[in-house]
């Protein structure tokens, strides 16, 4: 029997118990739409009591069309995105960020998902020249699509890098509240305040029903942001149930609650992965995944009980995410499967 629990992604998980009480006590009477409503105004100023004055938010539907709005927002079709090889933009959206913005993507081979500033200047090239795209944008994940986190220091080098060439610096922060708890900052330290001028705020991995949202600290970037967003088919008709569920994530620290449980749960999984002989962890576990390397033979036979992915086929890599509702009885209890499995391969 295939249990309820998979270590897939934290996308799997349930809505948290407080974000479908915030649905629900929304869902009185009639509102009006498209975000012109007391709840999208409560949601922004708590946005605002995180990031700082002046931060303007924009709620969308998900991941994918935050951080293509924020591209899109950040650059003209004759620019580049520089990313990591690995990043969320450069693999799993289908080619969205280059459609929508019509610029080139110039993903960098990286060994842990981060991007340094000498990395990045190596992409850095035809300034100026006609023939070449110009590179505009430097975009991170934070946590990295590895599981690994940057560390202050070395955002603030990306942006330092980043503004003193005039290119800007995007964060796709699908799972940033795993970063920020695992960092033990503020969302606003984990970004704003180390020169993040645009991020794509994600909150369906952290317990959501399916809300995220662009985050801008640039005032230059807001006035046409809101036509963005419509021809982008990212404004909801009905914006509050969107508003409550990212106002509840906001509201006594269950962002952090949430992210810190998840990251908990990956540092117990690989603390149990350790002890398996023919096992090797891969990447520093620092937020809710878990890379390892295992016997090719044992991966079909653990997805018989337990669905996850394959992330890296030829090295025989896979990845296991931990979130919000992961349980110490759920390692458990892969752990001790695992180690079967495995030991019989």
């Amino acid at each position: 029997m295939t249990p309820a629990r998979s270590f897939a992604s934290d996308n799997n998980a349930g809505v948290h118990p407080a974000v479908l009480a915030a649905v629900a006590a929304v869902n009185q009477g009639h509102v009006v739409g498209y975000g012109d409503d007391a709840h999208t105004r409560s949601a922004e100023r708590r946005f605002r009591e995180h990031f700082g004055a002046g931060a303007e938010v924009f709620p969308v539907f998900n991941g994918t069309g935050a951080n293509v709005l924020c591209l899109k927002a950040l650059t003209k079709p004759h620019q580049a995105v520089i990313c990591s090889e690995a990043a969320h933009i450069q693999v799993d959206e289908c080619g969205a960020p280059e459609a929508w913005t019509g610029c080139k993507l110039l993903p960098l081979r990286t060994t842990d998902g981060k991007l340094t500033p000498r990395a990045v200047e190596s992409a850095c090239h035809g300034i100026g020249d006609q023939h070449h795209v110009q590179p505009r944008v430097i975009s991170l994940a934070q946590s990295t699509e590895m599981g690994t986190v940057y560390r202050p220091k070395e955002v603030e080098a990306l942006a330092r890098f980043a503004h003193s060439r005039g290119m800007l610096l995007h964060l796709d922060g699908a799972r940033i509240s795993n970063a920020a708890a695992s960092l033990g900052l503020s969302l606003r330290e984990a970004t704003r305040d180390l020169g993040v001028d645009a991020l794509s705020f994600g909150g369906t991995k952290n317990g959501l029903m399916g809300a995220d949202a662009v985050v801008l600290f640039r005032k230059e970037l807001v006035p046409d942001f809101k036509f963005l967003r419509k021809q982008g088919m990212q404004l909801a008709s009905k914006m509050r149930f969107l508003s409550a569920q990212l106002e509840a994530l906001l509201t006594d620290d269950l962002w952090r609650r949430n992210a810190g449980h998840a990251n908990r749960m990956a540092r117990l999984l690989e603390a149990r992965v350790r002890r398996m002989r023919g096992v090797k962890v891969v990447q520093k576990v620092e937020a809710n995944g878990v890379f390892v390397q295992l016997p090719r033979r044992a991966i079909a036979r653990l997805r018989k009980r337990y669905f996850f992915y394959t992330w890296d086929e030829e090295a025989s890599v896979v990845r296991w995410m931990c979130s919000w509702d992961t349980t110490e009885s759920d390692i458990e209890d892969f752990a001790r499967f695992a180690a079967d499995v495995i030991g019989k391969a």
